[in-house]
């Protein structure tokens, strides 16, 4: 993606090496929060692990391009009352066809906040390509502009009904390969899930990636049961094809 112009460069995150670590942060604003909350939406939290983990695995899968198979975060308590959060991104395992990492969420008072998880793979396409990880931090030129709406009014993402909400593929929202960005399928879900929950937060965001969402919109589907959602995401202009499962939890 573009970090100029992408609309997930909007939510401020910087990102820096630390060593062999990747470190994040980024200020918070209230248009981070989910519906009817104070509290940061779990699906940014979900795209800021994609990027830290994503970075890190540029390291050992580029110059093919890292495709995320499996994703999740999960918070230990409401994420409001935060200025500020920071990341810690560290690798766990890089094997012969699978790099696992994870990444640490803390508040500006150091406390422990959510932590996330992913696993990558190369691209299958060998001739996709990727800069090097210190060429993509240096590309990531902060230009001033922020989140000034609500982030779901920004991405175009909307509830179509109860346990449904749609998120088109546009130029700002696509990724290295140039599929729906993992972030804004992260953000489908959660609208997907909290349309019928409102007033409450996702305390897990779990999400495998079966295909990507080539041509968009993005439908997500959810059914939720005590709190615990299932949630399929389709590739509407794609024969519907299923591209994403997740699991969520609310507080």
């Amino acid at each position: 993606m573009d970090p100029k112009t992408h609309i997930l460069s909007e939510l401020g995150f910087e990102l820096a090496r630390d060593g062999e670590e990747m470190h994040g942060r980024a200020e918070v604003v209230p248009e981070m929060f989910a519906p009817g909350t104070s509290s940061i939406r779990t699906s940014i939290l979900a795209s800021w692990t994609d990027v830290t983990c994503g970075m890190l695995a540029v390291d050992v899968i580029g110059p093919r391009v890292p495709v995320t198979l499996e994703l999740d975060v999960h918070l230990y308590e409401p994420a409001h009352a935060h200025e500020r959060i920071t990341a810690v991104g560290r690798l766990l395992k890089a094997g012969r066809s699978i790099v696992v990492l994870t990444v640490e969420f803390s508040g500006e008072d150091g406390a422990p906040l959510a932590v996330g998880t992913g696993s990558f793979m190369a691209a299958p396409n060998p001739a996709l390509t990727i800069r090097t990880t210190d060429d993509l931090l240096d590309a990531r030129v902060h230009t001033g502009a922020r989140l000034r709406v609500p982030l779901a009014e920004r991405a175009g993402c909307r509830r179509l009904g109860p346990g449904v909400a749609e998120q088109p593929k546009t130029e700002e929202g696509i990724n290295s390969s140039h599929t729906l960005n993992g972030g804004l399928i992260a953000l489908a879900i959660e609208e997907a899930a909290l349309s019928l929950t409102p007033g409450v937060t996702l305390s897990s965001l779990a999400m495998r990636y079966l295909q990507p969402v080539r041509v968009g919109p993005a439908v997500a589907t959810a059914q939720v049961r005590s709190g615990l959602g299932r949630v399929e995401v389709r590739d509407a202009g794609n024969d519907d094809r299923l591209c994403v499962a997740a699991t969520t939890r609310t507080f």
